[in-house]
C-alpha cells in the first residue's frame, strides 16, 4: 500500500512539472520588458478610460429635456467655456509648427569608369611619386581594414597620371554630383526648377566663387527671389545642419518647395604627403552626393515619403580637442589635407552622449525615461556601484542611418547603443559599395533600406553624423507610407548582391 501512495505521489509532481514549467523558460523576458513599456506609456489612457465610462453613462441617464435645462442654468459658464476653446484653438492653429515634408531624393550614381579597387588605388598612389614606402603600407593597411569594398568611386582627376587637381576639374567634380542628383531628383517628382523657393548647398572643402548655390541657381535658371545659402567647412554632419535650415525657413515662408544639396569635393583635396594621420582621407573619402526635396505644403502631405520628426544637433567646438580633432592644415612640406587626431573616437563618443541627452526625452517611451531616472537616482542615493541604464533607443526607432565615416565610427555606435547587425547593416554596406561619401553618406543608407522594401508606414528614422568642428547631429523621420524600391535608387544594379559578408 505504502508503495502504491508513493508511486502515485511520484507520478503527481512529475505531471505537475510538466502543467507548470519554470518561468524563465516558459515567459520570453523580452514580452514582459515590452509589455511594461506599453503598459507604463499608456497609462494615462489607461486611467482615463473608467473616467469617460462613468462620464458617458451619467450623461445616459439625462433625457434631453433635462440637459437643455441643465444648460440654460448654466448659459453664462458655457459661452465663457465656448470662447476660451475657440480662441486657444485659434491660436494653437496659427502658432503650431509646420510640418516639413521629404517629398523625394536623390543620390548620386557615379559612372562606371570611375570605380577604383584596391589594387587601383595602390597603383596610382606609386605612380604619383609623391609617396614613401613607408606612406604606401600604412595607406594599404588602412585600405584592408576600412571597409571599403573594390567598386567606390574617385573623382577623374585621380585617375589621371600624373593627378590633376586643378580648379576646373574640382568645378566639373562639383557639376557632375549636384547635377546629375538635382536632374534625377527633378524628374522623379515632376517638380520644376522654378518651383523652387529655398536652396541649401553644403560641402566642406570647395568653395569657389561664384558659389556652389550659384552654379545650381545658373544651371537651372531658378528664379531671381530664392534664398539660397552656401554651407561650407562644417564636416559630415553638415546635412543635417542643411536640413535644420530649410526646417527653419519653412517655418516662415508659407507654400515652399526647397531644396537641399549635399556632397564633398576630393579634387583639390588629395594629400600627396607623408604624415601618417593627413593619409587617412585617402583611404575612406569618395565621390558621392545627395539631393532632397521638401515641403511645408500641406497638399503634399499625400505624395511625400517621409515627415521630419525631430533634428537635435550639438557642437564641442568649445573644447580644444574636440576643435582640433578633424584639422585642415598644412605639414612640414607645405602640402595640404586634413588631419585626424587619435583622440576622435574618444571625442565622437562625448559628442553622441551629449547628443542622445538631449535626443532621449524627445523620442523615448515614457517607460525608459522612468528607468534611466530611477537608476540615476539609485545611484546617487546608494552607495554601491550601479551601472547607468543605456537607453534602448531600439524601442523608438525602427531603421538607424549612420555615418558611414569608417568602420570604427560604425562599431562603436553599434556597440555603445547596444544594436544588432541589422541595425547597422545599411551603413556598413554604404561604406562597402560607395565609401565615406560625406554629409550624403546618410542618404545612401536610408536608400538602402528602401531597396531592401523594409521601410513601412510608421517606421522611424534616426540619421546620425559626425562632423569637423566637433559636431554630432541627429534627424529624425517618419515615414508617411509603404515605401517602394525606387528605380533610380544608386542600389538599384547591385542590390540582390547585398548584404556581403565582411572580414
Amino acid at each position: 500500500m505504502g508503495s502504491d501512495i508513493n508511486a502515485n505521489g511520484g507520478a503527481h509532481v512529475h505531471q505537475a512539472r510538466r502543467i507548470l514549467p519554470y518561468f524563465s523558460q516558459s515567459v520570453n523576458v523580452k514580452y514582459v520588458k515590452l509589455g511594461y513599456h506599453y503598459f507604463i506609456t499608456h497609462l494615462l489612457t489607461l486611467c482615463l478610460v473608467p473616467f469617460m465610462a462613468v462620464s458617458v453613462v451619467e450623461a445616459s441617464k439625462m433625457n434631453l429635456d433635462e440637459l437643455w435645462l441643465h444648460l440654460q442654468y448654466n448659459l453664462a459658464s458655457v459661452v465663457v467655456v465656448s470662447t476660451v476653446v475657440v480662441f486657444a484653438s485659434t491660436v494653437y492653429i496659427m502658432t503650431r509648427p509646420r510640418s516639413v515634408y521629404l517629398i523625394d531624393y536623390s543620390c548620386y550614381h557615379p559612372p562606371a569608369h570611375l570605380k577604383v579597387t584596391y589594387e587601383k588605388f595602390m597603383k596610382h598612389s606609386r605612380l604619383t611619386g609623391d609617396f614613401e614606402d613607408s606612406s604606401l603600407e600604412f595607406q594599404r593597411k588602412i585600405m584592408e581594414r576600412s571597409g571599403l569594398g573594390e567598386e567606390t568611386y574617385c573623382p577623374e582627376a585621380m585617375h589621371m597620371i600624373p593627378p590633376r587637381p586643378t580648379m576646373a576639374k574640382a568645378r566639373e567634380e562639383a557639376e557632375q554630383v549636384m547635377f546629375g542628383a538635382l536632374d534625377n531628383l527633378f524628374a522623379k517628382t515632376n517638380v520644376k526648377p522654378k518651383d523652387v523657393g529655398i536652396l541649401v548647398v553644403n560641402c566642406s572643402l570647395f568653395n569657389p566663387t561664384p558659389s556652389l548655390s550659384s552654379m545650381i541657381v545658373n544651371k537651372y535658371k531658378l528664379r531671381g527671389n530664392i534664398r539660397s545659402f552656401n554651407l561650407g567647412g562644417m564636416g559630415c554632419s553638415a546635412g543635417v545642419i542643411a536640413i535644420d535650415l530649410v526646417k527653419d525657413m519653412l517655418q516662415v515662408h508659407r507654400n515652399t518647395y526647397a531644396v537641399v544639396v549635399s556632397f564633398e569635393n576630393i579634387t583639390q583635396n588629395w594629400y600627396f604627403g607623408n604624415k601618417k594621420s593627413m593619409l587617412i582621407p585617402n583611404c575612406l573619402f569618395r565621390v558621392g552626393g545627395a539631393a532632397i526635396l521638401l515641403s511645408n505644403k500641406s497638399s503634399d502631405r499625400r505624395r511625400a515619403k517621409y515627415k521630419l520628426v525631430h533634428v537635435v544637433r550639438t557642437h564641442k567646438g568649445a573644447d580644444d580637442k574636440a576643435y582640433n580633432c578633424v584639422f585642415q592644415e598644412q605639414d612640414d612640406a607645405g602640402k595640404t589635407g586634413v588631419s585626424l587626431s587619435k583622440d576622435l573616437m574618444a571625442i565622437a563618443g562625448g559628442a553622441l552622449k551629449s547628443n542622445i541627452t538631449t535626443l532621449g526625452p524627445l523620442v523615448l517611451p515614457i517607460s525608459e525615461q522612468l528607468l534611466f531616472f530611477l537608476t540615476l537616482v539609485l545611484k546617487k542615493l546608494s552607495a554601491a556601484k550601479l551601472k547607468p541604464h543605456i537607453p534602448d533607443f531600439k524601442l523608438a526607432f525602427d531603421h538607424f542611418c549612420i555615418h558611414a565615416g569608417g568602420r570604427g565610427v560604425i562599431d562603436e555606435l553599434e556597440k555603445n547603443l547596444q544594436l544588432l547587425p541589422e541595425h547597422v547593416e545599411a551603413s556598413r554596406m554604404t561604406l562597402h559599395r560607395f565609401g565615406n561619401t560625406s554629409s550624403s553618406s546618410i542618404w545612401y543608407e536610408l536608400a538602402y533600406i528602401e531597396a531592401k522594401g523594409r521601410m513601412r508606414k510608421g517606421n522611424r528614422i534616426w540619421q546620425i553624423a559626425f562632423g569637423s568642428g566637433f559636431k554630432c547631429n541627429s534627424a529624425v523621420w517618419q515615414a508617411l507610407r509603404n515605401v517602394k524600391p525606387s528605380s533610380n535608387s544608386p542600389w538599384a544594379d547591385c542590390i540582390d548582391m547585398y548584404p556581403v559578408k565582411l572580414e
